[in-house]
């Protein structure tokens, strides 16, 4: 039980780093400035351990998620009938952005539980 705790707390991080490197492929650039400052930022919090900046990112990040979720339903509705496109839309937009809501969530607790 101890090792499960133990990894449940190292994993958000990791989990945010990963969709940052999804967004980065999703979009198509070989350079992009926001995909390298989110992995700059990831890298930096997961070596420093900042209590504050820590609780900071899945803050801003629940944010963003939020807006980001508005904006894909807002693009579904554009869809006159649920085909597969939509299908498609509804079902990488929700588990990307809910899984992202969680993880936030996760650090959330990690960082609100660490002692100063």
């Amino acid at each position: 039980m101890r090792t499960i705790k133990k990894t449940i707390h190292q994993l958000p991080e990791y989990l945010l780093i990963l969709a940052v490197l999804f967004y980065w492929v999703s979009a198509s650039k070989v350079i992009n400035p926001i995909a390298i400052g989110l992995l700059a930022i990831l890298v930096i919090q997961i070596y420093t351990k900042n209590k504050v900046i820590g609780l900071i990112i899945p803050t801003v990040l629940i944010l963003i998620c939020c807006y980001m979720l508005l904006a894909l339903f807002s693009e579904f509705n554009e869809f006159p009938t649920f085909n597969s496109e939509a299908k498609t839309l509804l079902f990488i937009g929700l588990s990307f952005f809910l899984s992202t809501l969680l993880t936030c969530l996760l650090m959330i607790y990690k960082y609100l539980s660490t002692k100063i």
